[in-house]
């Protein structure tokens, strides 16, 4: 076998007849005083002044061509199997599938609970983007609505009548005398439309009843208000599981078989990764599916968006509102000497008989009750949603490759 070493004692075998170089560095020294070593290094170029190394150790110019550089056919095929063997063997972690076109090469992966996370391994002691998966959601607690009370008031009965039928409601055909209040009537006392004692209808007096209408509610619209301040919303998930990803400080080594990388860790041994950790390749962009070679498919996101809100509060129409109105109807013009006087609500009118004839001279009235009612609310209900984003895939490996023997030195004396 010939060797070619150069100024730097050492000497790269694999594939640079004529001065090629491959991906694959296996270096051999040529100086004595520099044992013979592998290392995972660049493809070195010689360069013109390189030296021809025989077996042996013996160095020659490379410009002599001496016959064993160009030689060996039968002799190299032991020195071969040594190649390729030491090839592969270069790998100190294990050669695993090269990546298909867009996908990371291979690293390590860590997929459970965030408070179990495990640093990185020696052997890929780089801690990469963390992901996240799982998503659990916890329920959108919106604040309690009310509605305050409706700002209402009784409107005072104003068109009092009087009639000249005893009988309520008045028989058909019964002749009525207005009795009214003023526009506007505040309820204080007053003369409006007073009916004189003895005045005589078609049907006799015209003061044989009273007819008042119901007083009539006047209500306004509920305000929307809130009962409790409610957790915030964007606090409302969070990852049942994280995935950590490990990467290695150095060059990969290179593996015998061209269409396998070296990966970062061992499967077994003192510097295996702990439990758990997986030998993946990566996708940055989307859901995709996974080559062959990495069967084990596993969707991670970047995180999550919140576009969770509450429905803003509203009331309905007010309902329920009541009020109760005491009418007194009096003979003189002072609101003094009562003829009747009778509490009649919002929700009917009041007619009642009176001594026929009877002077109605005065008025008053004054609302002992008032219920505005209440509205219903309405609103505060949870809309929106929480939704990954960023999908990463990883694809693994659903069993460790099989590994290559340990490596084999080269010796000078053997060969």
């Amino acid at each position: 076998m010939m060797l070619v070493g150069g100024a730097i004692p050492a000497l790269l075998v694999a594939g640079i007849v004529g001065g090629g170089c491959t991906d694959d560095a296996y270096w051999y020294t040529c100086d004595d005083n520099i044992p013979p070593r592998i290392d995972n290094k660049p493809c070195y170029d010689a360069g013109p002044d390189a030296k021809v190394c025989d077996d042996a150790g013996n160095c020659n110019d490379a410009g002599t061509g001496e016959g064993d550089a160009g030689s060996g056919g039968g002799e190299q095929e032991g020195g071969g199997d040594g190649i390729g063997d030491g090839m592969s063997s270069l790998c100190v972690g294990q050669c695993v599938p090269k990546e298909p076109p867009g996908w990371f090469e291979p690293l390590l992966l860590w997929l459970g609970p965030s408070d179990r996370a495990p640093d990185c391994p020696a052997a890929a002691p780089v801690a990469g983007s963390e992901y996240h998966a799982d998503l659990a959601i916890e329920p959108l607690q919106c604040a309690t609505c009310a509605c305050d009370p409706p700002e209402a008031s009784c409107e005072l009965p104003s068109a009092w009548s009087a009639v000249d039928s005893p009988a309520c409601p008045a028989r058909p055909g019964a002749q009525r005398t207005s009795f009214a209040a003023p526009e506007a009537w505040d309820g204080t006392c007053t003369t409006a439309n007073a009916i004189p004692a003895g005045q005589a209808c078609a049907g006799g007096p015209c003061t044989q009843s009273l007819d008042l209408p119901a007083p009539r509610m006047l209500a306004g619209a509920c305000a929307p208000s809130v009962v409790e301040d409610a957790a915030d919303p964007q606090g409302g998930f969070r990852w049942a599981t994280v995935a950590r990803t490990c990467a290695g400080v150095t060059a990969p080594a290179p593996c015998g078989d061209p269409g396998m990388r070296c990966s970062p860790a061992p499967p077994e041994g003192d510097a295996a990764p702990p439990e758990g950790f997986l030998t993946c390749i990566m996708h940055h962009e989307g859901e995709h599916e996974c080559p062959a070679t990495y069967p084990s498919r596993h969707i991670v996101y970047e995180g999550a968006e919140d576009s969770r809100g509450c429905t803003a509060c509203t009331c309905g129409e007010p309902s329920g509102a009541a009020c109760s109105v005491l009418a007194s109807a009096f003979s003189d013009e002072t609101c003094s000497t009562v003829v009747v006087s009778v509490l009649t609500t919002s929700e009917a009118p009041f007619c009642g008989a009176i001594a026929p004839g009877t002077a109605l001279g005065s008025k008053t009235a004054v609302v002992v009750d008032l219920d505005p009612g209440s509205c219903a609310p309405g609103g505060g209900e949870p809309i929106g949603e929480v939704a990954p984003r960023g999908a990463v895939t990883f694809c693994c490996l659903d069993r460790q490759p099989q590994q290559p023997e340990p490596p084999r030195a080269w010796n000078p004396e053997l060969g």
